[in-house]
């Protein structure tokens, strides 16, 4: 140790001076008195040397404080999750009794309204095919050669209707692109988080939240969808066998009535290729986000369970925060805590607002034990 070997030094100092050969001159009482001081000083300077040397190294500069919800990690998020109840039950509490709630998301209105124009597709060109059917059967019937005198020639040709055509390209051409989710973005998870959250403050409120299972393997509705497609198809397989009896009887016939079948022929192959091409959009053989048909069940059995319920537009905001306590001899110490924000619009089916607000909570810092069996209470 340093100041062992000091004292040591000053021990043997008189020693040395008092050797045989040793010739020095006597010192006087000043010089003595300096040196002594000296030593003494080189004494405290060795023994402060040697506590500094046992104490860890510190900083006189305040570390700065930031927040940063990325990387907050998952125990600080706890007392997001603690906030994002509290938050639910007093919005549960806020809403008004007229009836069942469902969570506002775009992407499933845009998926309803697509599923309702697949839906009411397949009617409209039902119901197109049929009264085609209806015109060529009797366009046959009065030119096929009957048992007795021919019928007169008062039937017009068959005209295919821009409007069927115009409709099955709209339809057609509305999933051409995917539907997807995007994260809000106060942080992925937030949302449907609070979603569950609602859930279990007020169940017999929430009609649906908007993401996630939404219906698409309820049998009733896959299958409702699925016989109508089966229909048109019969039907389609009937118009086409009308429409090879007609170029039969048109390649019989001459004159004007020949132009005539012939006219029609064309008019109601075009027509066909129409309802071949609706059909063949609906990708009845695929499963997924690329089929219509898939679609159109899973968001048709989501808005039968949320007709005429009230829409719940909300935004949230979740933080995490971390606060670590650095003590020179106690170690590091870990609280946490939590800022909530939440803002909801609640609207009428048909748009109207029906109650707004703003809603915020934070709660103070609590210590946590990791080393405890449940750290948190």
């Amino acid at each position: 140790m340093p100041a062992v070997r000091i004292h040591v030094l000053l021990f043997l100092l008189p020693l040395f001076i008092a050797l045989p050969g040793y010739a020095a001159a006597p010192d006087s009482d000043a010089t003595v008195a300096l040196r002594e001081a000296e030593l003494r000083r080189a004494l405290a300077e060795a023994e402060r040397a040697e506590w500094l040397a046992r104490l860890p190294p510190t900083t006189s500069k305040a570390l700065a404080g930031s927040v940063d919800t990325s990387h907050a990690g998952v125990v600080a998020l706890m007392k997001s999750v603690d906030l994002a109840g509290e938050l639910a039950r007093e919005l549960c509490a806020a809403l008004p009794p007229l009836g069942a709630v469902a969570l506002y998301d775009p992407a499933s209105s845009q998926g309803i309204v697509a599923a309702r124009s697949v839906d009411d597709g397949i009617l409209h060109i039902t119901e197109q095919l049929t009264r085609q059917h209806r015109q060529l059967q009797q366009l046959i019937e009065q030119h096929s050669p009957p048992a007795g005198a021919r019928a007169p020639l008062a039937m017009v040709p068959l005209a295919a209707i821009p409007a069927t055509i115009k409709t099955a390209a709209d339809i057609a051409a509305l999933f051409k692109s995917d539907i997807t989710l995007t994260g809000v973005a106060f942080g992925d998870g937030a949302r449907a988080l609070f979603g569950s959250a609602l859930f279990k403050a007020c169940p017999q409120r929430i009609a649906g939240l908007g993401t996630g299972y939404l219906g698409e393997l309820d049998t009733r509705t896959h299958g409702a969808l699925m016989a109508r497609v089966r229909a048109l198809a019969g039907l389609r397989g009937e118009y086409a066998n009308q429409i090879a009896i007609a170029d039969t009887l048109a390649d019989a016939a001459k004159g004007a009535e020949k132009r005539l079948l012939a006219s029609s022929v064309v008019n109601a192959n075009a027509f066909l290729k129409t309802v071949d091409a609706f059909i063949e959009s609906l990708k009845t053989g695929e499963t997924g986000d690329k089929s219509p048909l898939f679609n159109a069940a899973r968001f048709l059995a989501y808005a039968a369970r949320t007709q005429d319920a009230l829409l719940l537009d909300v935004d949230l905001r979740l933080e995490g925060v971390t606060l670590i306590k650095n003590g020179l001899f106690t170690g590091e110490k870990l609280r946490v805590a939590g800022a909530a924000v939440l803002w909801y619009r609640l609207h009428a089916p048909d748009g109207t607002l029906l109650q707004a607000d703003a809603l915020r909570r934070i709660t103070a810092p609590v210590e946590l034990d990791l080393r405890a069996a449940q750290p948190f209470q």
